[in-house]
């Protein structure tokens, strides 16, 4: 995800991306102990580094680094103002946004509201296929940028974006939604400089960005991203590291090795290998916290029709054994799913899943001869094989065929890419991994971006879910200025999700990262690095 790393979908068996064998990038980090650069792991992002084209994880933590946004996560993973001076509003429909002055972008451009304006008419509109176009809808004129398949956008601008002067933006909804300030914590809401338009398609290999780092050289696929610290960022005198080098790995096991050896500086998941002895290996320098993200197994509903016998899916949920993977596959660095909804967030509810997310094999065994069955009762589950997700989805698929009586096979994607581009194309048939790490600190961004009807074809709702009454109490509950009572709406709208599950909830993610002796600390929030808390040895 991106979503969310801001939402987005996570690569990795933890929050955050995933992966292993270097294919290069800067050797070791320990070649010049103190020089201020740091290496950190990442896996090979989904597209090129532009922020409403970055919907996952791995490129998502390059793009907190270049680019500086509106509103910001804390390290308590609450919203706060950061390049926005003011985000006001008497309704809730139409904001007035202040912005700070002194920000520009790294090729000396000045940061004004029309930055903000022109990216955001770019990300939302259907022609440029962006990734995050989704989370633009709630913007007036959404729908005239976004006509549908086959059809001609007939303006570039939505009506909803004016730039009363350079430091001030007023955004009009279509709607009332309280959360929107929250929403622009996502990266995918960050301003764009005029060269960008010129190019887009070198721009996502050397970004301009407005971000207290910026591009060293172009983005090296499958090796390395590097960027160093923009000294006329107006926060670069709270940021000690002068660089980073994004290490770019296909394996967890062999980035986990490179950051116990030293030679790199900063792994944000620990690998289901390295539980068991992280904190032995890493002593004060292990972080085990709470942490956004939901595990799931999806199912591609609407162009698989063995799938849309909710009995069925209710049948395998049953089948798995949420405790054992969580405490024998993970170590408890996870812990069993419950809800959609993570419990870090608001409106999360223990236990509100059930009989659907418990053990049970006779009960599943009996819903699954009620159901339509699978053909040739043979089901398999697909994963990608970057993310350490073998583990757990070789126990899903023995503990399904076991307590179910049917065959499950397992098909691994060498990488996460990969198997996001098969969902978004359609073309995967199969039962898939997948995870979920907040945009932003929401119940709605965990209905809304992988459940609604919009999201289908501008989104990621793989699953090509659609239910009318979910669909309602989500808009119900969006333009709902009462917190209170926007929370009980988007609780009904989980528990229609919680009865027909679209998707399984397995697990929750908790954040299991570790850092090098070149680090004294530093903070982790929404699954991406808090730059200006990384305090160096």
């Amino acid at each position: 995800m991106r979503g969310a790393r801001s939402a987005k979908w996570v690569a990795g068996a933890v929050v955050v991306a995933l992966s292993a064998t270097a294919c290069g990038g800067g050797g070791s980090s320990n070649d010049g102990k103190n020089d201020g650069i740091v290496s950190m792991e990442i896996g090979e992002p989904q597209h090129g580094l532009i922020p409403s084209n970055t919907y996952e994880t791995e490129g998502g933590e390059v793009i907190a680094a270049l680019f500086t946004g509106l509103t910001q996560l804390n390290a308590n993973n609450e919203v706060e103002n950061d390049l926005a001076a003011s985000i006001e509003s008497p309704d809730a429909k139409v904001w007035t946004i202040k912005l700070k002055d002194g920000y520009t972008f790294h090729n000396g451009e000045k940061v004004t509201a029309q930055s903000f304006i022109d990216a955001w008419n770019y990300g939302a509109n259907q022609d440029n296929a962006q990734e995050t176009n989704p989370l633009f809808s709630h913007i007036a004129g959404y729908a005239d940028l976004n006509p549908g398949p086959e059809k001609k956008v007939a303006t570039k601008e939505m009506s909803g974006l004016k730039a009363v002067d350079d430091l001030t933006l007023e955004v009009t909804l279509d709607a009332p939604f309280s959360a929107f300030p929250t929403q622009l914590s996502f990266a995918g809401f960050a301003p764009l400089p005029k060269v960008f338009f010129d190019d887009p398609k070198a721009f996502e290999e050397a970004p301009i960005g407005n971000g207290p780092f910026k591009m060293d050289g172009k983005f090296e696929h499958n090796d390395h991203i590097s960027v160093v610290k923009y000294d006329k960022h107006p926060n670069a005198k709270s940021i000690e590291v002068k660089g980073v080098n994004f290490k770019i790995y296909s394996n967890a096991d062999t980035s986990y090795k490179d950051l116990v050896a030293g030679n790199l500086d900063i792994q944000d998941t620990i690998p289901t290998s390295g539980l068991a002895t992280a904190k032995t290996d890493l002593s004060d320098r292990y972080i085990e916290e709470s942490d956004s993200g939901v595990g799931y197994i999806g199912f591609p509903l609407a162009y698989n029709k063995s799938f849309q016998d909710v009995k069925l899916r209710k049948a395998i949920s049953m089948a798995i054994d949420r405790k054992a993977i969580s405490e024998k596959i993970f170590l408890n660095a996870r812990m069993p799913a419950d809800d959609f909804i993570s419990p870090i967030i608001p409106g999360y509810r223990e236990g509100v899943c059930g009989d659907a997310c418990t053990l049970n094999p006779t009960e599943a065994k009996k819903l699954y001869k009620e159901s339509a069955g699978l053909p040739n009762d043979t089901l398999e589950l697909s994963y990608n094989a970057d993310g350490d997700h073998k583990a757990w989805i070789e126990a899903v698929a023995n503990q399904v065929q076991q307590n179910l009586g049917i065959k499950v096979t397992v098909k691994p994607y060498e990488q996460f890419q990969g198997i996001l581009n098969d969902l978004g194309d359609k073309k995967l048939q199969a039962g898939f991994r997948m995870g979920w790490n907040m945009d932003y600190p929401h119940m709605e961004n965990y209905l809304a971006p992988i459940f609604t009807k919009k999201a289908i074809e501008n989104g990621s709702n793989y699953a090509g879910y659609v239910n009318e009454d979910f669909e309602k109490l989500v808009k119900k509950a969006d333009e709902e200025p009462d917190a209170a009572k926007a929370q009980k709406l988007y609780q009904q709208a989980d528990d229609i999700l919680l009865q027909e599950l679209p998707y399984i909830p397995v697990y929750f993610y908790k954040l299991n990262a570790g850092y090098s002796d070149k680090i004294k600390s530093l903070k982790i929030a929404g699954g991406e690095v808090l730059w200006d808390t990384v305090k160096l040895s």
